[in-house]
């Protein structure tokens, strides 16, 4: 089995000074591994245009894919490009702005721009407590609220995200759903990277 066909994925924060860094394992049963880590990325804290790395190393010597936005600002409907190291796009990932208000909406497109999935919270309600809490000052941020997505082809619900409530952030990418491997895993969890670095929550 190659390291992107499991459906299951644990992607942790791996806590540095001067830029994000997290690491992607597959799973088996619940959180146990099952193997090593297949990813490890990096993005730069204040960059001027975002770009997020894979490699397939934790010393960085062999990119597998990057994140890259297609424009300096961040407007709020901000498309990123995924970019396989050698063969070229792999897909979009696109913050549809306007869904977004209310609860957090991306939409998942291939290289030809054709939309093969949308992640969403899980749940309406949470995603406008999430966000009436955190206008409280010096409070909202302690106050934990469940971060999860879920990963939609049509009305077919084909995967999800689902946050670990730790001290540094911790998810698991669960893409079983997808039975017929309609989504290409690299993209999926650029996506899942994607959720927790590229919008302001």
């Amino acid at each position: 089995m190659g390291p992107f066909d499991y459906d299951r994925y644990l992607v942790d924060q791996l806590i540095r000074p001067i830029a994000n860094l997290y690491r992607v394992t597959p799973l088996a049963a619940g959180e146990t591994p099952a193997g090593p880590p297949i990813a490890y990325v990096r993005q730069k804290k204040l960059a001027i245009k975002e770009q997020i790395r894979f490699f397939a190393d934790e010393g960085e010597t062999q990119e597998l894919f990057h994140i890259q936005a297609r424009t300096w600002l961040d407007t709020g409907g901000s498309k990123y490009d995924v970019v396989d190291a050698q063969q070229g796009n792999i897909g979009l990932l696109e913050h549809v702005f306007g869904k977004s208000l209310f609860r957090s909406t991306w939409r998942v497109s291939s290289p030809v721009d054709e939309e093969l999935a949308i992640a969403r919270e899980r749940s309406q309600v949470m995603a406008i407590a999430r966000r009436v809490i955190d206008f409280v000052p010096d409070i909202g941020g302690l106050i934990p609220i469940p971060y999860n997505f879920e990963i939609l082809a049509g009305e077919r619900v084909i995967g999800g995200m689902e946050r670990k409530f730790q001290l540094r952030d911790r998810y698991v990418l669960d893409l079983s759903g997808d039975t017929g491997k309609a989504l290409d895993h690299r993209l999926a969890i650029a996506l899942a990277i994607g959720l927790d670095t590229l919008q302001n929550r």
